[in-house]
C-alpha cells in the first residue's frame, strides 16, 4: 500500500528561484569576479572561508563582508551592493511553482522551503511571500547546517511533524536529493517548471 503524502519541500535556488535567462554569467560569483577585475579562481580563493561558514551561519554578516571585502580589495559597502545587485539580477521566482505549492498548502499539505542560504543570499532570495505561502521555511544560515547534512532535513521534518515516508523532497541537485532519500523520503529531481508539478501531480490525494 502507498503510504499517504502529507507534506512538501522546496529547494529555493534552481526551483523556486529559476536562474535569468537575460544574466549573461553562469552564476553570481562569475559575475562579482568581473565586476572586479580578478579571475574566478582568485575570486573564490578571496571568499572561501568567510562564504562557507556564513552559509552555516558560523560567522555574522558583518564579519563576513569585512572579510571578504578586504581579501577583494574592495569596500564593505560596494561588495554588498554588488551582491544584491547580482543576486537579484540573476533569479528570477518561479511564480507557477509558487503557485502551486500554495494551492497544496490550501488543500491541507503542508509545506517546507529548505534551502541553502549565506547572509546576503538570503535576504535577496528568500522572500517574504515564502513565509506567507510554506508552513515553515528552513535557511541554511539561520540553523547552522546545510545540505547534504541530513540534521537539516531532520529539522525540516520536525518543523512539519511529519515522518520521511511522508514528504516529498525536491531539489535541483542530485547530491542533495540522495540523503533525503536514504532518510525515507521519495524525492524529484527539478529539470523544468512544467515536469516537476507533473511529478508533484502524481503524488496528491
Amino acid at each position: 500500500m502507498k503510504q499517504k503524502i502529507k507534506g512538501f519541500i522546496f529547494d529555493v535556488g534552481g526551483v523556486l528561484q529559476l536562474p535569468n535567462p537575460r544574466f549573461n554569467h553562469p552564476h553570481v560569483h562569475s559575475f562579482i569576479a568581473k565586476e572586479l577585475g580578478i579571475s574566478l579562481d582568485q575570486y573564490f580563493d578571496s571568499i572561501d572561508t568567510a562564504y562557507a561558514s556564513s552559509i552555516e551561519g558560523k560567522i555574522s554578516e558583518k564579519k563576513a563582508i569585512k572579510t571578504m571585502s578586504r581579501n577583494l580589495k574592495i569596500t564593505p559597502r560596494k561588495l554588498t551592493k554588488l551582491y544584491m545587485t547580482a543576486y537579484r539580477k540573476n533569479y528570477l521566482i518561479n511564480k507557477k511553482l509558487l503557485q502551486f505549492a500554495s494551492s497544496l498548502k490550501n488543500k491541507g499539505y503542508r509545506t517546507a522551503v529548505l534551502s541553502d542560504q549565506w547572509l546576503l543570499s538570503k535576504k535577496a532570495l528568500i522572500l517574504p511571500i515564502f513565509y506567507k505561502n510554506f508552513s515553515t521555511v528552513v535557511v541554511s544560515c539561520d540553523v547552522g547546517m546545510r545540505k547534504p547534512n541530513p540534521k537539516i532535513y531532520n529539522l525540516t521534518l520536525k518543523r512539519l511533524k511529519l515522518k520521511p515516508e511522508e514528504v516529498i523532497f525536491i531539489d535541483n541537485q542530485k547530491w542533495n536529493i540522495a540523503p533525503a532519500k536514504r532518510l525515507g523520503m521519495k524525492a524529484i529531481l527539478f529539470k523544468n517548471t512544467e515536469q516537476a508539478i507533473r511529478d508533484l501531480k502524481k503524488w496528491q490525494k
